[in-house]
């Protein structure tokens, strides 16, 4: 399992605003727990299961923010995951704690920011 491989390529989609290259990122049971959640669909306890409760909540974020970019700021790994901390075009952090299943897909992401989020 590449993680550097699936960090790049999770952070070159989004920067390309490529919702498919986004997508193909997650496993098809994907299980998504953020604040952005909350806010945007009133599920308190901030999670979505699968890809498409997650298709629908990442193409609001790319058109909420137009001009979104994410720079790394550091990748740190374990045995089966890692956490991506990157910096926002709005100055925000955040911080994706992912697991990979063993096709090599995110099947459970916590996504924390520093400040908050649309």
């Amino acid at each position: 399992m590449d993680l550097r491989a699936h960090a790049d390529a999770w952070l070159a989609a989004w920067n390309q605003r490529d919702l498919d290259a986004i997508l193909a990122c997650y496993a098809e049971n994907v299980d998504f727990v953020a604040a952005t959640v909350v806010r945007r669909w009133g599920r308190a306890d901030g999670r979505l299961h699968g890809k498409a409760e997650l298709r629908r909540h990442f193409a609001l974020g790319l058109e909420l923010a137009p001009d979104l970019t994410f720079t790394e700021e550091a990748l740190l790994t374990s045995p089966g995951g890692y956490a991506l901390l990157y910096r926002r075009e709005n100055g925000n952090r955040g911080l994706d704690v992912v697991e990979l299943d063993q096709h090599g897909h995110a099947a459970r992401v916590n996504a924390f920011y520093e400040d908050p989020q649309q």
